[in-house]
């Protein structure tokens, strides 16, 4: 957690404080990065772009959230533009496939971490920014739809999708399952 006082340090243009604010952060933020982007370049560069756009904004940071909520914002929207920018993103739904039943959570269960990264790293990666950003990181369905620009219940279907397609891949340890 980065204190109030390394805040102010940066603020005033204190080389060396921003230079332990990165330190504190970065494995948080290149993890973010790396989660939503899906590739360790496309990921140095997304927390390259977002160190800069936290420098440039410190001074307008005005602590009505925590820093690393603000950070966290701001690695998503530089992620986002990588996503953007490779014409990958995913297509929007139809109002049809809205109606989508809620997944049922009892059929959960605990499972190995490298295997959960693996079978996320299968998943469009539409749905994989929707599932890491309401479930990783606790933003509201309709944060994520406001975040990625498209309908609340687009975000639904995402949702929807990836923890089936989740819960497929390692209900059967089928690396395949990610391609459906």
């Amino acid at each position: 957690m980065v204190s109030p006082e390394l805040l102010a340090a940066c603020r005033r243009g204190d080389r060396r404080a921003f230079e332990e604010l990165v330190r504190l952060s970065h494995r948080r933020v290149y993890s973010l990065a790396y989660r939503l982007v899906g590739d360790r370049s496309d990921a140095g560069d997304v927390a390259q772009e977002a160190y800069l756009r936290m420098y440039r904004g410190l001074a307008g940071f005005r602590e009505e959230a925590r820093f690393e909520t603000w950070m966290y914002r701001i690695v998503m929207n530089c992620a986002m533009t990588v996503l953007k920018k490779r014409g990958r993103f995913g297509l929007l739904v139809s109002d049809q496939e809205l109606d989508v039943p809620v997944p049922d959570r009892a059929a959960e269960r605990a499972v190995d971490r490298d295997e959960l990264e693996r079978a996320l790293a299968l998943l469009p990666e539409g749905q994989r920014v929707a599932v890491l950003l309401k479930d990783v990181y606790g933003l509201s369905v309709r944060e994520i739809s406001e975040e990625l620009g498209i309908e609340e219940g687009a975000v639904k279907v995402r949702l929807h999708r990836a923890r089936k397609r989740l819960a497929e891949s390692l209900s059967t340890g089928d690396d395949r399952a990610g391609e459906l």
